[in-house]
């Protein structure tokens, strides 16, 4: 009987046999014993049936859930449970395509490696789903290592540098402060409507303050510890988000609403379930909020139109008398 030459990758056997699962089955697509061993040897891996027996139970040993099941008169193997499942990584595909943070070209990048991390049919499946162009998109391709630099700055307790850039009519990148850097003590990132957020202490203005990371140029470590420790004590991240509309900030103040009873969905979607609520008459009902006043902020309330209405503080409520007022003035007066 002449001797079966080793294949030229016969060394990486395992390897590529687990990959072989991992890419080509899942629950609903099986490998036959004979399409493995052709396969392999396609993969430069000679292999028999009583090897791959062997081999499959170690790899079973080692933690895949591989599968036998008999369909007529063969078995077919395939992986059973992953690190992730499919429904799992459409959220992710879907958040990734939803980022404003993240660049076209970045985002078509993480989701290939998704991708990888599902059988090839199952990837055909997250490809169906991927609709990026059109969609509003950061330009920043810098934005991964701003995150990376502060990331190393909270972890080492330092403050950072950068400069900060706002778009002018001619759709050009214009530095803020005539070019000149930030300096920041970075305490936390965040996400919101879309966009990653810096939440960070200005040592100069003696405040918590929040910048775009897209709009971030030219990020870098300082070794110089970081300030604003007092501040951050008692600093609540949701409690914060909550009190912002559209990340403006301003003084943050507790207002009573009164709001017709179909609303109240509204103030406990965008407040959360724990306000309070206190009947006003059968059609009607009150809550306080704590809120960062902002012509954002009145312009949301005048957004939902009759049905909800600012009752207090007296200060607030002279505030949306006055942006009623400027857009009157705006569209009638003129």
């Amino acid at each position: 009987m002449s001797k079966v030459r080793k294949g030229e990758h016969q060394k990486l056997k395992m390897l590529i046999l687990a990959q072989l699962f991992l890419s080509k089955t899942d629950d609903e697509h099986g490998l036959t014993m004979a399409e493995i061993i052709e396969n392999l040897k396609t993969e430069g891996v000679n292999a028999d049936r009583k090897t791959l027996y062997t081999d499959i139970e170690e790899l079973r040993e080692f933690g895949m859930d591989i599968i036998a099941e008999k369909k007529g008169k063969n078995f077919f193997y395939h992986i059973g449970s992953r690190e992730f499942e499919l429904p799992e990584l459409k959220l992710l595909v879907d958040s990734v395509q939803s980022a404003k943070f993240i660049t076209d070209k970045k985002s078509k990048e993480l989701i290939k490696k998704l991708e990888s991390l599902v059988s090839i049919y199952e990837g055909k499946k997250l490809q169906r789903q991927v609709v990026i162009a059109g969609r509003v998109k950061t330009i920043n391709e810098n934005i991964y290592y701003n995150v990376d630099q502060i990331h190393e700055a909270i972890g080492k307790e330092c403050q950072i540098e950068f400069q900060y850039f706002q778009w002018n009519i001619h759709k050009e990148m214009t530095l803020r402060k005539n070019g000149a850097f930030y300096q920041v003590s970075p305490w936390a990132l965040m996400w919101d409507d879309e966009n990653y957020y810096l939440v960070a202490y200005d040592d100069q203005e003696k405040k918590i303050k929040h910048y775009r990371v897209d709009k971030m140029l030219h990020v870098s470590v300082i070794e110089k510890r970081r300030q604003g420790e007092e501040d951050f004590k008692e600093f609540d991240m949701p409690h914060y988000t909550k009190s912002l509309f559209g990340m403006f900030g301003g003084k943050e103040t507790q207002v009573t609403l009164m709001a017709e009873n179909e609303k109240i969905g509204i103030l406990i979607d965008r407040f959360g379930k724990d306000i309070p609520i206190s009947k006003v008459d059968d059609q009607h009902v009150k809550t306080t909020v704590n809120v960062a006043i902002s012509n954002q902020f009145l312009g949301w309330i005048m957004s939902l139109g009759d049905g909800i209405q600012v009752l207090g503080p007296e200060s607030v409520v002279a505030s949306m008398k006055e942006e009623i007022q400027r857009l009157y003035n705006l569209y009638f007066e003129n």
